[in-house]
């Protein structure tokens, strides 16, 4: 049975106004996870936990007040701690110094001229999170004053993907870079990327000097501009697509100049494996034949399971594992996009394009 569609909100206002809503609407997945006692790493008490995310508010309030705005806005309405709620958005801070095992293992899969039909521009996205994190999902569409509106993809908390109405996909994939640092958090980095008019601005942002680390951004616009930024906190190595029209990427530093910071070289073949199958697949069809329908069926790839392209944990008894918690096609041609809850070979697709 397929799962049920995700569900759309949408939210006006400022930004304090547009986190109140969001608050009112995911109170209860908010206070689970500011419930976080029994995930704190390190030894380290709630109080040293919420002392450490202030170093990293301390950064972002100075480049961001209008996220902490929209934060203190959605955690009043949860009626939760504002500094839990912070800490919460602090991926860096959930794990031991560079033992790494990534939660998010997600799939990028960009078609452009001359590999698509009718020259359209394509984005596939599979996004690998527990199963648990798959119940919570909910669309967002944003209409904050005087900014781009936005559509993402998340548990109201997290934002795992977005697409703003200026014609810009914004996905990709988490990576383990080894100079992580106090700066601004990468999910919040990646907040401030989704309300940007272009694609030149959204590099900017993801290369700003105070990030605390990074993730590998898929930039896709609907002028044709596509540039990867793989990177990590001090540096990044940025990719357009080869002269086939084809851009893939995993969960791992594929840039010959970045592998020096790969902080998991354990999991790095897994991620081969994913990368080296979307590859293939997509290498296999001939020029000018890719269509949104060839980018559904090379994400719905079961090739090399455990650590295939669309993942099913159950399938090989390890439930708790990462799946494929949603699936998203973005036809940038169109401003339109395709998506779904769970995996991509079997889940209902849905469409948003932007309201008027």
């Amino acid at each position: 049975m397929a799962p049920e569609p995700i569900p759309t909100l949408v939210v006006t206002g400022s930004h304090r106004d547009a986190g109140s809503q969001v608050g009112l609407a995911r109170a209860d997945v908010i206070r689970a996870q500011v419930a976080f006692d029994d995930r704190i790493p390190g030894g380290r008490t709630r109080g040293e936990q919420l002392e450490l995310a202030d170093r990293y508010r301390a950064v972002t309030a100075a480049a961001y007040p209008w996220y902490l705005e929209e934060l203190e806005g959605m955690a009043e309405a949860a009626d939760v701690d504002p500094r839990a709620a912070f800490a919460c958005m602090i991926e860096e801070i959930w794990y031991e110094p560079y033992a790494w095992r990534l939660a998010g293992r997600c799939t990028d899969v960009v078609a452009v001229p001359p590999a698509t039909v009718e020259d359209t521009i394509l984005v596939g996205h599979n996004n690998d999170m527990p199963r648990t994190y798959q119940d919570q999902l909910i669309g967002v569409e944003w209409r904050v004053d005087d900014e781009p509106a936005l559509f993402t993809i998340g548990n109201g908390m997290w934002i795992s993907c977005g697409w703003n109405s200026t014609g810009i996909s914004m996905t990709g994939n988490e990576l383990a870079p080894l100079d992580e640092r106090i700066g601004i958090p990468r999910e919040i980095q990646f907040r401030s990327m989704l309300r940007m008019p272009s694609v030149e601005m959204a590099i900017a942002e993801a290369l700003r000097h105070d990030r605390a680390s990074n993730y590998n951004h898929v930039l896709v616009s609907a002028d044709g501009r596509v540039v990867d930024v793989e990177g990590s906190a001090t540096d990044a190595e940025l990719v357009e697509p080869d002269e086939r029209g084809h851009l893939v990427h995993t969960n791992h530093y594929a840039c010959t100049r970045m592998e020096r910071y790969e902080g998991d070289p354990e999991y790095l073949p897994n991620s081969a494996t994913r990368f080296d199958r979307a590859r293939t697949l997509l290498g296999e069809r001939p020029a000018g034949s890719v269509d949104a329908g060839a980018i559904r069926t090379i994400l719905s790839d079961h090739e090399g399971e455990p650590n295939a392209l669309c993942r099913h944990p159950e399938r090989y008894g390890d439930a708790s594992s990462s799946a494929t918690a949603f699936w998203w096609i973005a036809d940038v041609t169109a401003c339109e996009v395709t998506f779904g809850r769970g995996n991509p070979c079997d889940s209902t697709p849905q469409t948003h394009r932007f309201s008027t």
